[in-house]
């Protein structure tokens, strides 16, 4: 289906591109490079212009709508658990070792006969401030 869709998708792009090419606007003469100056004759004064306006407009109408239809058929499909992005990594939150260095030794417990330094250093005694230069 996607395959089908892509395939109509594609013809309809060209069939724009070829469509807008063969059009003429004010002052530039491109359709007629194509042949655009010859369907004239066929389909009459105006008739042309009309005929390709129409086409165009359905040929943009099977492109938004094939466009339309392979988002639809090409979003990815819903996740079966309703955890997160990092359900399934592995908890080991060891660092690994350098290549070609010997691994460290584990810490030691700590000895009870060390006393234990503070989580915060003290406050610092307030210092006065110094009187400004003047210029």
């Amino acid at each position: 289906m996607l395959t089908v869709l892509l395939i109509v998708q594609v013809i309809s792009a060209l069939t724009i591109i070829v469509l807008v090419l063969l059009q003429q606007g004010k002052g530039a003469d491109m359709g007629s490079a194509f042949g655009g100056g010859s369907a004239g004759s066929l389909f009459g004064a105006a008739g042309a212009a009309n005929f390709l306006s129409r086409t165009t407009k359905w040929a943009a109408v099977v492109f938004f709508i094939s466009t339309a239809a392979l988002a639809y058929l090409g979003r990815p499909a819903p996740a079966a658990s309703q955890g997160g992005v990092m359900e399934n990594h592995p908890s080991d939150l060891s660092v690994p070792a350098v290549p070609g260095s010997t691994p460290a030794p584990a810490p030691a417990a700590p000895d009870a006969s060390v006393p234990s330094v503070p989580a915060t250093p003290p406050a610092a005694p307030a210092q006065p401030e110094a009187p400004a230069q003047k210029n």
